[in-house]
This record gives C-alpha cells, sequence and structure tokens, in this order.
C-alpha cells in the first residue's frame, strides 16, 4: 500500500541517483498569475521528466534476479524513457509498448537508451492488455506508469523536496499545482505534503477533454474519457485515473483544474522567454492553470510543478508562433 513510509525508502534509494531540481521564480510570471509563482522545475530531471524518480524507485526494488528476466513499461513516452534509462543503468532489458501516435522524439530517445519499442493504436487497442499478454508470454516484470506502489513512492520524493525547499519561504498555505495523467505523481506529491508541509494542497492539472481526474474527485468515483479526443499534451493523456492513485487523490487532493490548448502553448512560451526553460505540453498545463485559473485558486502564492520538458521544435515553434499574434 502506498504510503510515508514507502516514499521515505524511495528517498534513500534515489539519494545521489537523481537530481535535486530547482525551485524558481519570475516577477513576469507574478504579474499575469496575479500572485507569487514558484517553479518546481522538474523539467531539468534525468530524462526530461519526474518520470526518473518513479522508474528508478521500481527498479531499484526489484531482485536481481527479476531485473535479469527484463522489465516491461506502457507508456506515452516519459515513463518508457525513465524506465529505459534505469534499466540501462542496471544492465537489465527493457520493453516499453507506446502508441503509434506518440512523440516521434520520444520514440526515438527510448530506442537510444537501449529499449525495444513495441508500437500500439492508442484507440483501437488497449495497452494493459498487451501489456499484461506480453508480461506473462516473455517473463518480464510490468512496471505501470502509475498503479505501482513504488512508482508512487519514487514520484513522491519530489514532494519531500519540494516540502524542504519550500519551507525557506514564508507561506501559510498555497496550492500546489500538479500536471495529470494517471495521478502517480499527484498521489505521491500529496502523500509527501501531507506529511511534511500540510499547509499545501495539492491540486491537480488536465487538458480539456482529459479532465476524468477533476470529474472523477466531483463524482466520487472513477470517471473515463473519449478515446477520440485529441490534445497537444500526450504526456497526460490518459482513459481514466489509476485504481490505485485514485483512492489517494480522492482523500488528499483539491479541486481539479482544467486549461485549453492555447493555454497551454501560451504556457509554454511564457516559461521559455521568463525562465529560459523548455517544456513539453503535458508539462505545462499546471503553469497554465496559474496563469489562467487564478480566480479558482486560493493564496497568496502557488507552487507550480513543470512536470516535463520532451517536446519538440515545431511545438515550440507553435507556442512562439500563437505568442507574437496574442
Amino acid at each position: 500500500m502506498s504510503s510515508i513510509e514507502l516514499i521515505y525508502s524511495a528517498q534513500k534509494r534515489l539519494m545521489g541517483n537523481v537530481r535535486e531540481t530547482p525551485l524558481l521564480h519570475s516577477p513576469f510570471l507574478d504579474e499575469i498569475a496575479g500572485r507569487k509563482v514558484l517553479i518546481k522545475a522538474e523539467c531539468l530531471q534525468h530524462t526530461g521528466s519526474f518520470k526518473f524518480r518513479g522508474a528508478w524507485s521500481a527498479i531499484s526494488a526489484l531482485s536481481k534476479e527479476d531485473r535479469s528476466k527484463g522489465i516491461l513499461a506502457y507508456s506515452s513516452g516519459n515513463h518508457a524513457q525513465g524506465i529505459a534509462a534505469v534499466a540501462q543503468i542496471f544492465l537489465a532489458p527493457a520493453v516499453i509498448i507506446m502508441p503509434s501516435d506518440a512523440p516521434r522524439l520520444k520514440i526515438e530517445n527510448t530506442k537510444s537508451l537501449g529499449a525495444e519499442v513495441i508500437l500500439y493504436d492508442r484507440v483501437g487497442e488497449s495497452r494493459e492488455h498487451l501489456g499484461v499478454k506480453l508480461a506473462k508470454d516473455r517473463g518480464l516484470t510490468l512496471i505501470k506508469p502509475y498503479d505501482d506502489h513504488n512508482v508512487i513512492a519514487g514520484q513522491g520524493t519530489l514532494g519531500l523536496e519540494l516540502g524542504d525547499q519550500v519551507s525557506k519561504y514564508d507561506i501559510s498555505e498555497a496550492d500546489v499545482l500538479v500536471c495529470c495523467g494517471g495521478g502517480g505523481l499527484t498521489a505521491g506529491v500529496a502523500l509527501a505534503l501531507r506529511k511534511v508541509a500540510p499547509n499545501l494542497r495539492v491540486r491537480p492539472c488536465e487538458p480539456e477533454d482529459y479532465d476524468d481526474t477533476r470529474r472523477s474527485l466531483r463524482s466520487g468515483k472513477r470517471e473515463t474519457n473519449d478515446k477520440h479526443c485529441v490534445s497537444i499534451c500526450d504526456a497526460i493523456l490518459t482513459p481514466t485515473p489509476g485504481e490505485v492513485t485514485f483512492p489517494i487523490l480522492n482523500r488528499l487532493v483539491g479541486p481539479g483544474l482544467v486549461v485549453s490548448d492555447h493555454e497551454v502553448l501560451f504556457a509554454i512560451a511564457e516559461c521559455f522567454y521568463r525562465l529560459k526553460l523548455v517544456v513539453e505540453p503535458g508539462g505545462a498545463v499546471a503553469l497554465a492553470s496559474a496563469l489562467f485559473r487564478k480566480d479558482e485558486i486560493q493564496g497568496d502564492t502557488v507552487i507550480v510543478v513543470l512536470t516535463g520538458g520532451n517536446t519538440d521544435f515545431k511545438t515550440v515553434k507553435s507556442a512562439f508562433d500563437l505568442m507574437k499574434k496574442e
């Protein structure tokens, strides 16, 4: 079961193997958001996203025998790269199931990290069913992107790190905005902050038409998204909140926030201009929420987690072009 004890255990295994990503600030972003904005730049983590934390936590917890048999994961890209990179370090074979419409950059990066990549149709096939079958047929250990207690614990180390960084500021209360797909990071950070910074409230942030977490929190049960909807935020396009993560979210987090692809592109451009950081669409949803949903946020300070920076020039150019038109 996911717990603060698992997070502390993961923190010990991750020590010296993950980067402590900085907490940044820009007065330009404060002006747009109408309050102080603190930015946790997890896009600067190894492999360009927070997923490296969960991958290291899960793989390091396996026995040498299980690692030697091989590791299987399914992912749209960031979990894929995290698992591939950590598996390579541990000299473990890795097989990754990825959607055929995943960004080419993420597919090629995963291959370059030594993993075997198997593509599937996001709309017509189930990665979960493919994963279970492949794990059984080839004797691989499946590490799910969010419904895995050790993955959640690894992501929770970001919360411990953030709690320590925020303690240096005079903040009585603040919302912590986290880009949310299946909910592994959001759940892990919520568990950690409940222990080390209970004055901070975690808020899941999602793109329009993929607001399953927001709707699930409202109804009290796991809601699903329409598979045929389209968004540029590929990193967090999941069908429904996780079976393991949702009970944690339902217990610990505040209401969800939702933004449009247009607003996400604006956030990408602002992030580059003001912080000199490259962030991918799925990793910029929390910043877009801080900038465009200011009336739904409480407190004089808001904390934003930039969850990933794995994007291509075409997407960044689209963000710049949009900024010129505004």
